[in-house]
């Protein structure tokens, strides 16, 4: 696939993996065309609506979600101007792959999936962003084959993790996380451990800063641009 092609690929993924774990919350999402949106609010570090294709406009993203204050959309090529809309961009990330043939670097430690609720629990404790507390990532992301919570061990403490979605041409990573700090090796050991669960597919992400450095260091390639939008403002009373 070309760049734009896995792009398209990657932003696809990233709103399959979004309605599924707004689902877990009882938030039913929507897919269009364009876009996948949530009519009511999502949870926390969760889009309100992701755009699917370069063409979706700011009408079209922003219909049928409440946009007032603390909603959030993922433009996920980075075309749109929500400015005018009440929105600001919240960050800028990069689009990242690595390709099949990338994929068969050995981890330094040892990387499974997550079978339990006591280890989702553990493997959340590690993450360490709860926004309310524990219970965040929920049991019923167990149910789901093309989800799957992947641990990296030190012994037997979680000490990285990511949250691994397949769909129909790429493999997504997202939530990664290395307790002690050596984040280019948990690119290594989550991409891995996706290759071992489904195969040669191209394994997609997005990033910035410092993870992104890590990221690229793991031979990860950027393809292309995204940004998050929220708007901050409260609602005229």
């Amino acid at each position: 696939m070309s760049s734009s092609l896995i792009v398209r690929a990657a932003a696809r993924n990233n709103a399959e993996w979004c309605d599924t774990f707004c689902r877990t919350h009882e938030i039913v999402g929507c897919f269009r065309a364009d876009s996948w949106f949530s009519p009511v609010r999502t949870p926390p570090y969760y889009p309100d609506a992701v755009t699917l294709l370069p063409g979706t406009t700011t009408d079209q993203v922003l219909s049928g979600i409440d946009t007032g204050e603390g909603c959030s959309v993922k433009d996920s090529f980075a075309v749109l101007d929500l400015a005018a809309a009440g929105f600001r961009p919240l960050f800028r990330a990069m689009w990242l792959v690595r390709k099949p043939d990338q994929t068969r670097s050995v981890s330094a430690r040892p990387w499974s999936a997550v079978t339990s609720e006591e280890q989702l629990g553990e493997w959340e404790a590690a993450w360490g962003e709860r926004p309310d507390g524990s219970g965040f990532f929920r049991r019923a992301l167990f149910e789901d084959e093309t989800i799957s919570v992947l641990a990296g061990y030190d012994a037997d403490r979680i000490v990285a993790g990511a949250v691994a979605t397949r769909s129909a041409k790429v493999i997504g990573l997202s939530n990664l996380f290395a307790t002690e700090g050596d984040l280019e090796s948990a690119w290594v050991g989550a991409a891995a451990a996706a290759a071992a669960l489904w195969g040669d597919m191209p394994i997609v992400a997005y990033e910035s800063g410092a993870a992104l450095d890590a990221a690229e260091a793991a031979r990860f390639t950027p393809i292309g641009e995204l940004v998050v939008w929220l708007n901050a403002s409260p609602s005229p009373s």
